[in-house]
């Protein structure tokens, strides 16, 4: 890929970013440096300057469309924006409006646009309480608790007051579930289908609230959604940094039209997905078990650094994840994620 039509690619990762106008400090923030982090190795494209033109209007969404001369690339820089605005959520109408243009701009034909939007979609709406799906593997006892009814959750543990709190699970289990979903995310940017990636940010919203059912918290996408971004991970710029790394690196590879498109080396993209699902599970255990006392500064230095710990962790459970990459039904995954 040229450094111009890696710009235009990002350029409309941006845009899609950027559609809902909604965007908080926070995610604007993580947008801006991953441009900056990202541009040193982008071969000569200026993400920095790419960030700029879109949050200043400058970039026009039909520039960046012209720049991508095969069916491929068009077709990647559609899923990649589907994906985009669907990560913090359902499309609302300003999105869904921007994905119509650029449908159009990119020639991608309406049944093969709506096939991509719908299946996001879903995963985007996919319920939090829920069953585990094919290779998350979470232990028995942490399931019951999580998938208990909310009146008796309610009853369990009543109020909010700040304070220590007991899980109803032992460490070694919530560990357990921390590590599966670990290694489950870092398989899944192993494979090649568009929609697997996309799963990702779902199956650890996934795992925030299971971690929290077990400290006696009821939690809801939205403070979820509130506690990834304290942390340091924007829902959004989350799947643009899995996108762009793989974009920048060289990674992606041959590209084909449609969901199945083929990718190179994702190894990158699988460290990444790995150690922030990880850090997460970690990092809420510590909040919850405190009764919600960590500040915001306390939540991103303990994300950082156990994001930079799991990087190990990671090398040395490669080839679980590799294993678990070639048993995953990827259909079958986002059937039973969507249920």
């Amino acid at each position: 890929m040229q450094p111009e039509q890696t710009r235009a690619v990002m350029t409309l990762a941006l845009m899609a970013a950027f559609a809902d106008g909604q965007k908080d400090d926070r995610e604007r923030d993580h947008l801006r440096d991953l441009a900056q982090s990202l541009g040193s190795s982008a071969g000569g494209a200026d993400l920095m300057k790419t960030y700029q033109d879109v949050l200043l209007g400058r970039a026009r969404l039909e520039d960046a469309a012209a720049a991508l001369d095969t069916p491929g690339l068009r077709q990647l820089a559609f899923e990649m924006a589907v994906g985009v605005c669907d990560a913090d959520g359902v499309c609302n109408e300003r999105e869904k409006a921007f994905l119509e243009q650029l449908r159009t701009a990119l020639g991608i034909a309406p049944s093969e646009a709506s096939a991509v939007t719908e299946q996001a979609d879903a995963l985007a709406s996919a319920p939090v309480r829920a069953a585990p799906v094919e290779g998350e593997d979470v232990p028995a006892a942490a399931l019951a608790v999580a998938s208990a009814p909310l009146a008796a959750a309610t009853a369990a543990a009543p109020g909010t007051a700040p304070g220590p709190r007991a899980a109803s699970v032992s460490d070694a289990e919530i560990d357990s579930m921390v590590l599966n979903a670990a290694i489950l995310n870092g398989a899944l940017e192993l494979l090649p289908q568009s929609l697997a990636s996309m799963a990702i940010i779902p199956l650890q919203t996934r795992l925030v609230y299971r971690i929290g059912k077990v400290y006696g918290y009821e939690l809801d996408k939205g403070h979820i959604a509130d506690f990834l971004a304290t942390v340091g991970v924007g829902l959004t710029s989350q799947y643009v940094e899995q996108f762009g790394r793989k974009l920048v690196g060289g990674l992606l590879g041959k590209v084909m039209g449609g969901l199945g498109r083929a990718v190179g080396s994702a190894a990158t993209g699988s460290a990444f997905s790995f150690a922030t699902t990880y850090a997460l599970g970690k990092v809420a255990q510590r909040y919850y078990a405190g009764g919600r006392t960590l500040g915001t500064d306390a939540l991103k230095s303990a994300f950082t650094r156990t994001a930079e710990e799991a990087k190990g962790l990671q090398q040395r459970y490669a080839p679980q994840i590799q294993e678990r990459a070639r048993g995953l039904d990827v259909g079958k995954l986002l059937k039973e994620l969507r249920a």
